[in-house]
C-alpha cells in the first residue's frame, strides 16, 4: 500500500523560503507521479505542481510558477517542493498525492497528512 508523509513545514518570513519534503513508502517511487497541494483556510484545494514519475515533467499553477520547483530523488523515494519568495498568501496546509499512474494529470488516489507553511513576518 502506498503511504506518503509530507514534513518540513513551518513559520517563515514573506520572501523566505522552505523545502517540503514527501516520504513514500509501500511501493517503488519510480513508477508513480506525485503532486503537492495546499488548502487554506476558508479556500477550496489547490494542485499546486506536479512532477512525473521520471521527473521529466513538472506542472506549476500560475500563483506559484517561477518560486516553487518540484524535484524527486526515486532513490530515496522522495518527493520534493522547493519554495521560494514565499507571500502571506502562500499559508496553507500543504498535502502531497498520488495516482496510480506515472503521468501527472490523473486522479489521485493516495494521500498524505499534511505539513502547516506559514508566511508571516
Amino acid at each position: 500500500q502506498l503511504q506518503l508523509v509530507a514534513s518540513g513545514g513551518g513559520l517563515v518570513q514573506p520572501g523566505g523560503s522552505l523545502r517540503l519534503s514527501c516520504a513514500v513508502s509501500g511501493v517503488t517511487l519510480n513508477y508513480y507521479a506525485i503532486g503537492w497541494f495546499r488548502r487554506a483556510p476558508g479556500k477550496e484545494r489547490e494542485e499546486v505542481s506536479c512532477i512525473s514519475s521520471s521527473g521529466v515533467i513538472t506542472n506549476y499553477a500560475g500563483s506559484v510558477k517561477g518560486r516553487f520547483t518540484i524535484s524527486r530523488d526515486n532513490a530515496k523515494n522522495t518527493v520534493y517542493l522547493h519554495m521560494n519568495s514565499l507571500k502571506p498568501e502562500d499559508t496553507a496546509v500543504y498535502y502531497c498525492a498520488a495516482p496510480r499512474d506515472s503521468r501527472c494529470g490523473y486522479p489521485y488516489n493516495y494521500w498524505g497528512q499534511g505539513t502547516q507553511v506559514t508566511v508571516s513576518s
